[in-house]
C-alpha cells in the first residue's frame, strides 16, 4: 500500500497547506466566519456539496445500498431535496439578512433576546455533528494503517482542527473545494464505474440481487418520511448549512449555486446506492453493511487508485467535520459568550480562533469516549427540527407570527420530542411527528392570541430582508 500511503500523505499535506493560505485571507471576523461573504457560484456550490455529503452520505449511503438496494439512496436524496428547497425558497432572503447565526435571525424577526433556547439547541446539534464526523475517521484510518479507533480519531480530528483554527471559513472553503473535486473523482468517476464493471453492469447486477433491490420504495414509506422530516427539514434550519448560505456574494449566487448543489446530491445518492448494490453482489456475507465501503475499496481497486478513493472518503468526513466545527464556534462566540457579555456578535478574531481550538479538542475527546453517537445525533436532530423548525420557517413566511408564539413553540416542541423519545425510544419515528405537531399548534394559536409584533421590529426586518439595509456596523471587524 505504499502508493496509497503516498496519495494520502499528499492529500493531508495539501489540506494543511490550504489552511495556511486561508489564514492569510482571514483578517476580519467576517472573513473568519463567513469567508467575507464573497463566494461566487462555483465555490459556493462546491463548498455546499462538500459539507452536506459527509461520512453518513458516503460510507453510510453505500451501506444502505448494500442492505436495501437502490432504495438506500433515500438518505442522501432527502439531503438533496432539502438543499433544493432551501435555495429555491429561502436562500435569497437569508443572504440579505447579513447575520451570522440562526439565533440572530430569530432576534431580528421577533424582537428582543428571544432565542436562548435556540442557541442552546443549535450549540448541542453542531457539537454532536462535529463529534459524529470526527468519530468516522476511525474507520478510514483503520483501513489505511490498522491503527486503533482512538488514534484514527486523533489523526483525522487534529488535521481538521488545525486548518479550521488557522483560517476559519476561508480555510474550510478552500479545503472543501479541493475535497469536492477529490470526492467527485474518487466516488463518481472511479469507484462507481469500476464497481459496476466488476458485476457485469446493470444487467449482471439485476441477475444476482433480490428483486426488490431495484424498487425505489422498498426501504419503507415510514422511513422515507422520517428521513424527509429529520434530514430534509434539518437542512433547512441547521447553523452549519445557513453559515454556508451567508458566504454567498449575492442572493443570486446563493440560489443558482445551491440548486446545482442539490442536483449533485441527488446524483451522489444514487451513486452510493449502486456501489452498495455492487458490494452486495461481490461480498454478500459481510458482518456489517457499514463495512461495504472499506471492503469494496480494499479488494477491488489497485494501489494508488485505492488511495485516491480513500482520500475521497476522508474528504467527505473532513468537510462535514470542519463545517460543523466552525458552526459550533460561531454559535458559541455569537449566541452564548456574546449573550453572557451582553454584547452579542462582538467577539474578535483571536477569540474566534481560541474558541474553535477548544471546541475542536473537546470534539476529539468526546469522540474517543462515546460509542453510541448515532443516538446522540438523532436526539440533537429531533430537538432541532421538532423544537426550532416551526419558529424559524414561520418567521420567514408568516408575518403574524409573534415572539410569544415562537418561544412557546420552541419550548413545547423540544419538551414533547424529549418525552416522546423517552417513551418510544431514541430512534423511533414518533418523536419528530409529535414534536412538530405540538410546535406548529402552539406557534399558530399563541401568535393569534398575543399582540402583533412591534411595527418597528417588522420594519427593520423588512428593510434587512429586502436588502435595503447594509450590514450593521462592527459586524465585519
Amino acid at each position: 500500500m505504499v502508493g496509497d500511503y503516498a496519495v494520502i500523505a499528499i492529500y493531508i499535506a495539501g489540506m494543511i497547506g490550504i489552511g495556511w493560505v486561508g489564514m492569510r485571507l482571514a483578517r476580519t471576523k467576517s472573513d473568519y466566519l463567513v469567508a467575507g461573504r464573497r463566494l461566487g457560484w462555483f465555490m459556493y456550490s462546491g463548498t455546499m456539496s462538500a459539507i452536506v455529503l459527509g461520512g453518513a452520505s458516503t460510507i453510510g449511503g453505500i451501506g444502505l445500498g448494500y442492505t436495501h438496494g437502490i432504495s438506500g439512496a433515500w438518505l442522501v436524496l432527502t439531503i438533496g431535496l432539502g438543499i433544493l428547497a432551501l435555495h429555491a425558497f429561502f436562500a435569497r432572503r437569508l443572504v440579505k439578512l447579513r447575520v451570522y447565526t440562526v439565533s440572530e435571525m430569530l432576534d431580528l424577526r421577533y424582537g428582543g433576546s428571544s432565542t436562548v433556547i435556540a442557541g442552546v439547541v443549535m450549540w448541542g446539534y453542531t457539537l454532536m455533528l462535529t463529534v459524529t464526523s470526527t468519530l468516522s475517521f476511525a474507520t478510514v484510518f483503520h483501513v489505511l494503517f490498522g491503527v486503533s479507533s482512538a488514534v484514527g480519531i486523533a489523526i483525522g480530528g487534529s488535521i481538521v482542527v488545525l486548518y479550521s483554527v488557522l483560517g476559519g471559513m476561508w480555510s474550510i472553503t478552500l479545503t472543501d473545494i479541493a475535497q469536492f473535486v477529490i470526492k467527485t473523482i474518487g466516488i463518481l468517476l472511479v469507484l462507481l464505474p469500476m464497481a459496476l464493471f466488476a458485476v457485469g453492469g446493470f444487467d449482471g447486477m439485476a441477475q444476482r440481487v433480490p428483486p426488490d433491490f431495484f424498487d425505489l420504495t422498498s426501504i419503507g414509506g415510514a422511513t422515507i418520511v422520517t428521513y424527509v422530516l429529520t434530514y430534509g427539514f434539518g437542512l433547512l434550519i441547521g447553523q452549519d448549512i445557513w453559515q454556508r448560505v451567508f458566504t454567498a456574494r449575492t442572493p443570486r449566487v446563493a440560489t443558482g449555486g445551491g440548486l446545482v448543489s442539490g442536483v449533485y446530491c441527488l446524483v451522489y445518492g444514487f451513486a452510493g446506492a449502486l456501489i452498495g448494490m455492487a458490494a452486495k453482489v461481490l461480498y454478500p456475507n459481510l458482518g456489517s453493511a457499514d463495512d461495504a465501503f472499506a471492503t469494496i475499496v480494499s479488494n477491488l481497486l489497485p494501489t494508488g487508485v485505492r488511495g485516491l478513493v480513500l482520500a475521497a472518503a476522508l474528504s467527505a468526513l473532513m468537510s462535514t467535520s470542519s463545517g460543523a466545527l466552525i458552526a459550533c464556534s460561531t454559535v458559541t462566540t455569537t449566541d452564548v459568550l456574546g449573550k453572557l457579555r451582553g454584547k452579542s456578535g462582538e467577539a474578535d478574531l483571536k477569540t474566534n480562533r481560541i474558541t474553535t481550538l477548544v471546541l475542536g479538542v473537546l470534539a476529539i475527546v468526546v469522540a474517543m469516549l462515546v460509542n453510541d453517537v448515532v443516538s446522540a445525533l438523532t436526539v440533537a436532530y429531533n430537538i432541532l427540527v421538532g423544537g426550532l423548525l416551526v419558529a424559524i420557517l414561520g418567521g420567514l413566511v408568516w408575518k403574524r407570527g409573534t415572539r410569544a408564539g415562537a418561544l412557546t413553540s420552541m419550548v413545547v416542541g423540544s419538551v414533547v420530542v424529549i418525552i416522546s423519545m423517552a417513551v418510544h425510544g431514541l430512534l423511533a419515528n414518533e418523536p419528530i411527528y409529535y414534536g412538530l405537531g405540538a410546535s406548529l399548534v402552539c406557534y399558530v394559536v399563541v401568535s393569534l392570541l398575543t399582540p402583533r409584533t412591534d411595527p418597528a421590529v417588522l420594519e427593520t426586518w423588512n428593510e434587512r430582508i429586502s436588502g435595503a439595509q447594509a450590514e450593521p456596523a462592527g459586524q465585519s471587524s
